[in-house]
């Protein structure tokens, strides 16, 4: 087993395509397809799944990818320390649900770290791919909340992967709207009051349940429905359509100003917005800094 050969791996998974992995790799799909067939033969391991739309990995194939990466990591930090004669390249990842706190924290972060030579990634995802990502070691933390709703199910899924849950702070759910929303006004709200106006929630695409959504009562019948995918997009939604989604009241301002508000909702649920980590990983320096950023949010809940 090769180093090129982890690197062909890593391109595959991440492409979800040995034919696009191919185009741009530059080499041939016969190849690249050989290349596979190695070190699952080497390893004694199904790596991926084919299909008809392409490859996925398989759950031992997630375990291979994550140590893969790990060593594909390490030896780019050597070749760029002893062989390009440049400082150590610091790599930071963090896998998070659609809060406006988390990237702030992580702007703070990068602000605080002040090395000329580093990769930070701030992968905003569904809840889903934010457990994937740090068991196959690709984040090195996600930041997601549980609930009364969600949390036999995750807590289940977070110990089958080994993984565990770190809890930072409780908050009350809250409702956020345009300001000139005609529920604004109110000091609180109710899911009655909800029912004529949109909801807007975050897609999860082959994950949809109120398990794995980022807002809370997603299991509430609703009678329009705005599935969205970004931060951004929501917002246009609660300001065009006078939608409305239900979130943590942390840092209500988002991308527009004093445009969105927050509401909190007469309800007796709970948000326990924490970090996930690896069983066998402790938190690093920089992942230190990240949640001290992130604690101070909890201060600013309306």
């Amino acid at each position: 087993m090769t180093l090129q050969q982890l690197k062909y791996l890593i391109a595959v998974a991440e492409n979800g395509s040995i034919t696009e992995a191919a185009k741009k790799l530059y080499i041939s799909q016969p190849s690249l397809s050989g290349a596979i067939r190695e070190v699952e033969k080497e390893t004694k391991l199904t790596i991926f799944n084919r299909c008809r739309t392409g490859v996925a990995l398989t759950a031992a194939g997630m375990e291979f990818l994550g140590y893969a990466r790990q060593v594909v990591q390490q030896m780019e930090l050597l070749e760029s320390r002893y062989i390009e004669n440049q400082p150590e390249k610091t790599r930071f990842c963090i896998s998070t649900q659609h809060y406006t706190f988390a990237a702030n924290a992580f702007v703070e972060l990068v602000q605080r770290f002040g090395q000329e030579r580093y990769e930070f990634i701030l992968n905003e995802t569904q809840t889903h791919q934010i457990i994937e990502d740090v068991r196959n070691r690709f984040c090195d933390l996600g930041i997601l909340y549980l609930c009364q709703s969600n949390e036999n199910v995750l807590q289940k899924i977070f110990e089958e992967y080994a993984l565990e849950f770190h809890e930072l702070f409780t908050v009350a759910p809250h409702v956020f709207l345009r300001r000139e929303h005609p529920l604004a006004s109110k000091k609180t709200i109710t899911l009655e009051d909800l029912k004529p106006y949109p909801r807007l929630s975050f897609v999860q695409g082959a994950y949809e349940s109120s398990s794995f959504s980022e807002e809370l009562f997603s299991n509430e019948i609703a009678e329009k429905s705005i599935k969205i995918s970004d931060r951004a997009a929501i917002v246009n939604f609660m300001i065009g359509l006078d939608g409305y989604t239900i979130s943590s009241g942390i840092f209500p301002k988002y991308l527009h100003g004093d445009s969105i508000v927050s509401v909190p909702l007469d309800a007796d649920e709970r948000m326990r917005i924490g970090y996930l980590l690896n069983k066998d990983r402790e938190l690093s320096e920089l992942g230190q800094i990240y949640i001290e950023a992130l604690m101070q949010y909890q201060q600013n809940q309306v």
